[in-house]
């Protein structure tokens, strides 16, 4: 069972990256006015989803304690992030703000994952 949790913790790794890297490859097309939404961003904060809730379930199946609240949190974080990706997808440019908080939420979220104990 230890093999799959750190296997899905990589994958949840990934994922963030995979979601931060895209927003960072546009940031200087932000500067410009004309950000988008890269695939990589929405297979990101899916993949950051799926391997999320199935972390959280495989912890409670083993019996430890999870902190409901930060995964509550993370997860309502998560669902900003992934509907402003998802519906934004097809745009050819997005506001300014719009994009910046994809890539605020984000980096939000991964500090409540490390600092939040």
């Amino acid at each position: 069972m230890d093999v799959l949790i750190h296997l899905l913790v990589g994958l949840h790794i990934i994922g963030i990256a995979s979601l931060l890297g895209g927003f960072l490859t546009q940031m200087k097309a932000m500067g410009a006015g004309t950000a988008r939404v890269v695939p990589a961003m929405l297979h990101g904060a899916l993949t950051m989803l799926v391997t999320g809730v199935l972390l959280v379930g495989l912890h409670q199946a083993q019996g430890h304690h999870v902190n409901n609240i930060k995964i509550g949190v993370k997860l309502a974080v998560l669902f900003v992030v992934l509907a402003l990706v998802y519906v934004k997808r097809d745009e050819e440019t997005l506001d300014k703000g719009i994009f910046g908080a994809i890539g605020g939420l984000t980096t939000a979220n991964i500090f409540i994952a490390v600092l939040w104990t």
